[in-house]
C-alpha cells in the first residue's frame, strides 16, 4: 500500500531544529513492507565546514540503538538455535554468573529492564580499565533489588547480553553480528567503530573530545565504547539511513527478504509485546513503546540513541521511521530533541 503522506510538515519541522541548533543536520526516511517510501536531508555534517550538507549516505553513530542492531537481533539468533531459553535463571547455564547475584536473573529480565542490576554506569571508575577486569566486574556485581520487581532503564542489561551473546556463540559482539544479522540483510555499511578513514570522512561529528578538543568523528561517543576497544552492546555500532532502512523494513515484512539473518518473524512478534506484567513503565524485549502511546491500539514500538539517532517500528500499521541527527554536537539536553522526535512520529503515524 503506498504511503499516503503529506511529508512537507516532515521536513519543515526538521529545517526549524537546524535554524534553532537543535542539530547540525538530520537525515530521515520513511518506509513499509515494501522499503523507503519517503526520505530527506536537512542541514549540513558539521557547522564549521558549511560547504558538507547532510547526505543520504552519512554515516552515524548510532549510540544505544546498537542494543537493537546488535544485542537484541543476536540475542533472537540464539534463541532461535535453541542456544538460550529467556526464563532460565543464567547461573544454571552461563559458567561466568554461576554463584555470583546475576545467577538469580533470567535473560528476559535484562531484556525488560527488569534484572535490579546496579544502576551505576562508569565502569572506569568501578572496575579499571582492563577490560577483562571490567567484565568480571560487570558479572559479579551485586544486585540492588529482586528481579522482577521494578523497571529500571540502564546501559548494563545491553552490555551483559552482549557478554552473553559472546560467552553462547563463542564470538566476539560484532562478529557475530554482521556474520548472523548485518551481512545476510546486506547491511553493507553498519559496523562498530573505530572506522577507517574512508568511513570517518562521512561520518557525523558528535561530541567535543575533552582530550582533543576535536569533536568526535568514526569513533564512538560512548565512553563505555571507547574502553572496551570501540566494541560492546551498550553503543559503539555506527550505520548510515539505508542499513537500518533495510532492517526495520525486515522487521515489518520478513517474509519479502529474501536473505534472511538468524532471527526470524516469531522473535520479532514475542518482542514487539508487552513482558513486564503490569510495571510502569511497560516494555517489550529491548524496545519500547513510543512516548505517549500505548501498545494498543497504536502498537508503535521504539528505541532511541543518545547521539541524537531514533528508529520507530509499527507492524500493525506497516510502517517504520527512522531519524538520525548528531544533536550531541551542540548539547547533551535532550528536551529539545525531544520535541523533534515526538511531533516527527505524530507526523509519521497520523
Amino acid at each position: 500500500m503506498a504511503l499516503d503522506l503529506d511529508t512537507d510538515p516532515i521536513q519543515q519541522l526538521l529545517h526549524d531544529g537546524v535554524r534553532d541548533k537543535v542539530y547540525p543536520g538530520a537525515v530521515w526516511a520513511i518506509g513499509d513492507s515494501l522499503g523507503i517510501t519517503a526520505s530527506g536531508t536537512v542541514g549540513v555534517l558539521d557547522p564549521e565546514r558549511l560547504s558538507e550538507p547532510m547526505r543520504r549516505d552519512t554515516v552515524f553513530d548510532v549510540a544505544s540503538l546498537t542494543k537493537i542492531l546488535a544485542v537484541w537481533s543476536t540475542i533472537g539468533c540464539l534463541v532461535e538455535d535453541g542456544k538460550l531459553q529467556l526464563d532460565v535463571p543464567l547461573g544454571e547455564f552461563w559458567s561466568e554468573v554461576n554463584g555470583h547475584p546475576l545467577a538469580q536473573a533470567t535473560a528476559r529480565h535484562l531484556l525488560t529492564h527488569t534484572a535490579g542490576v546496579p544502576l551505576r554506569a562508569n565502569l572506569r571508575n568501578l572496575y579499571g580499565t582492563d577490560p577483562q577486569d571490567i567484565r568480571d566486574g560487570v558479572l559479579r556485581e551485586a544486585l540492588h533489588r529482586p528481579p522482577g520487581e521494578a523497571v529500571e532503564y540502564t546501559d548494563r542489561p545491553a552490555l551483559i547480553l552482549g557478554y552473553l551473546a559472546e560467552y553462547l556463540s563463542g564470538q566476539n559482539l560484532d562478529v557475530l553480528a554482521a556474520n548472523r544479522v548485518w551481512q545476510p540483510l546486506g547491511m553493507t555499511q553498519t559496523r562498530f567503530g573505530p572506522l577507517p578513514a574512508d568511513a570517518a570522512a562521512r561520518c557525523a561529528p558528535t561530541e567535543l573530545d575533552d582530550s582533543t578538543r576535536i569533536h568526535l568523528r568514526g569513533s564512538a561517543h560512548d565512553f563505555s565504547a571507547r574502553l572496551l576497544g570501540g566494541v560492546c552492546g551498550i553503543a559503539g555500532a555506527f550505520s548510515v539511513l539505508d542499513d537500518l532502512a533495510t532492517f526495520l523494513r525486515y522487521l515489518i515484512a520478513p517474509a519479502r527478504v529474501n536473505e534472511a539473518p538468524g532471527f526470524s518473524a516469531d522473535w520479532i512478534k514475542e518482542s514487539l509485546q508487552i513482558h513486564t506484567n503490569g510495571l510502569v513503565p511497560p516494555r517489550g524485549l529491548f524496545w519500547h513503546s513510543a512516548p505517549g502511546t500505548t501498545p494498543e491500539p497504536d502498537d508503535i514500538w521504539v528505541h532511541y540513541g543518545f547521539t541524537g539517532t531514533g528508529m520507530w517500528v509499527s507492524p500493525q500499521k506497516d510502517r517504520w521511521a527512522a531519524l538520525l541527527t548528531n544533536k550531541l554536537y551542540f548539547t547533551r539536553d535532550r528536551e529539545p530533541l525531544t520535541q523533534v522526535r515526538n511531533t516527527f512520529r505524530s507526523l509519521v503515524f497520523a
